[in-house]
């Protein structure tokens, strides 16, 4: 009787995979600002969402789970690395955005903007997600995700719109 219960499962986190990974990934992707850093956190924090998925599933916001997850294995990653010292010459590596169809200054202007707004931004505008989703997944209130947004989409028009003559 358990074996109909795993094959649900499976296609139900497949379901899921299909549907969450390109946003999942862009969302990433505008935290990190590199392509295959950001493609190897969503591969972990979707193998990390498929060990968990019963509990997962039941989430409220799955993909903003994966996305929380894959920017905490970076920061994790970060601490681990961070007393490595760059061999000098080597430059860091390029953003390539060829099929994930964001435009270049966009992304470029939401990893200037301050880490909690960038999140509001990502959770909100990229994942869809409302404010009382985000505000749960970040651990703030609802006001404060309306706050942090305001301030972001203020901070982005300005440096997005064209320069006025």
């Amino acid at each position: 009787m358990r074996k109909p219960r795993v094959e649900r499962e499976r296609k139900d986190f497949a379901d899921f995979y299909q549907r969450s990974r390109d946003n999942c990934l862009r969302a990433v992707l505008a935290g990190t600002g590199d392509r295959v850093l950001a493609e190897d956190l969503v591969a972990e924090a979707f193998a990390r969402a498929w060990a968990s998925w019963p509990r997962v599933s039941r989430h409220p916001a799955p993909a903003a789970w994966v996305v929380r997850t894959a920017l905490n294995v970076r920061v994790s990653w970060w601490r681990r690395r961070r007393r490595e010292v760059a061999l000098d010459g080597h430059e860091r590596a390029s953003l390539i955005e060829d099929d994930l169809d964001t435009n270049d200054a966009l992304l470029a202007a939401v990893r200037r903007l301050p880490r909690r707004q960038r999140e509001v931004v990502v959770l909100r505008i990229w994942l869809d997600l409302d404010t009382r989703s985000v505000a749960a997944v970040l651990g703030i209130s609802a006001q404060t995700v309306a706050v942090h947004l305001s301030r972001a989409t203020a901070t982005l028009r300005a440096q997005l719109a064209p320069a006025a003559c």
